[in-house]
């Protein structure tokens, strides 16, 4: 069984090449930009008409939230047209795609955590642009769309790192304490991946839709940032701020806690509370 990876040298595609090692009879293929440009049809479809993979991670994605404002162009190409172009071959060349969205598909002004039924209205060009490759994949093809939120890892840059930095160099920081979610491991989210192919291999058994994977339970920012502080043994002091004294470009989701329910139920997927993932994530820097 062959499984092909896009945009492998982000977090997730990182921390899914760290889990490999544990599947000794898959094949794995990790690409990105630099051996298969999404951007290029003829040769996406080049690429995988030769490797046939069994089943494709999209793991591709245009994060920069702020900068996806202006540069719209690109984000709507990486985050809208690629996944169309995804799901498009995965009809015709045989493959089962499980590609990778967002808690910001969603407003944000939700009380209740999300659920895959719920109705999405993103407030910025990222979130837009998502939601335009969710609808785009689910339009040509049985896929797995699996939404996720406050994704951080042991590689690339990310809050939890930031943090860490941030710790080290001031006396104090501001950090928003009126937006609520989830932080979410990427190993963790790997490990779900690679757990909803082991199901549907064992069990013969394809079960396509959107589905959402977070950590278990809620944080604001400034929860999480006082946790990394702790861990990391900083005295950085953190400050609670108002979303309003920390402007950006992009608006953020001020409520994008995500329900998990049907995720566990249809695959038997035990998620780990945040903090205690939070704990292996910050040892590991530590280090």
């Amino acid at each position: 069984m062959k499984i092909l990876v896009t945009g492998a040298n982000g977090q997730l595609g990182n921390e899914i090449r760290l889990l490999s090692a544990k599947y000794k009879s898959w094949q794995f293929i990790f690409s990105d930009i630099d051996t298969l440009d999404l951007s290029n049809a003829a040769g996406t479809e080049n690429f995988l008409t030769i490797e046939r993979p069994t089943y494709l991670i999209n793991c591709a994605a245009y994060t920069a939230v702020d900068k996806a404002e202006t540069d719209t162009k690109t984000a709507l190409m990486v985050n809208a047209s690629a996944p169309k172009l995804l799901a498009k071959l995965s009809k015709k060349l045989q493959y089962k795609l499980i590609h990778i969205s967002t808690d910001y598909v969603f407003s944000g002004r939700h009380y209740m955590p999300y659920t895959e039924e719920d109705k999405t209205k993103p407030g910025s060009a990222y979130g837009k642009t998502k939601l335009q490759g969710e609808q785009n994949v689910m339009g040509h093809t049985d896929a797995i769309i699996i939404r996720t939120s406050w994704l951080y890892s042991k590689f690339g840059n990310n809050f939890v790192k930031t943090m860490l930095r941030l710790g080290n160099e001031k006396d104090s920081i501001g950090v928003v304490c009126d937006q609520v979610g989830s932080p979410t491991n990427a190993a963790d989210l790997a490990k779900a991946i690679l757990g909803i192919i082991t199901f549907s291999e064992e069990n013969r058994s394809w079960k396509p839709g959107i589905y959402h994977f977070s950590n278990e339970g809620v944080a604001s920012w400034y929860d999480f940032a006082c946790e990394i502080m702790t861990m990391g043994n900083r005295k950085c002091s953190v400050k609670a701020i108002a979303t309003a004294e920390y402007p950006l470009p992009a608006p953020r989701p001020a409520y994008s806690v995500l329900n998990k329910s049907k995720i566990k139920q249809a695959f038997g997927i035990k998620i780990p509370y945040w903090r205690e993932s939070l704990a292996e994530v910050v040892e590991y820097l530590k280090k």
